[in-house]
């Protein structure tokens, strides 16, 4: 069972893991060269349009070996 103060840090936690993962995404959709935090490698968007294989289920923003993989659904 999780207590009061551990479910108050788990909350913290994953608000600053969402601030964190939508920070690097306007940073990547504005231009910027973002870093994969594991491999080092510049972090890449991938619209549904971009190429004739993306489609809804592998836009988003991605390295190339795949160490970060934040999955985006355009509307």
């Amino acid at each position: 069972m999780i207590n009061i103060k551990q479910f108050a840090e788990l909350q913290k936690k994953s608000k600053n893991s969402f601030a964190s993962q939508r920070q690097l995404m306007k940073k990547v959709m504005a231009g910027q060269t973002v870093l994969c935090s594991t491999c080092q490698q510049p972090l890449f968007l991938i619209t549904p349009q971009h190429s004739a294989t993306a489609s809804s289920d592998n836009s988003g923003i991605r390295c190339k070996k795949g160490c970060t993989d934040i999955q985006l659904e355009f509307v």
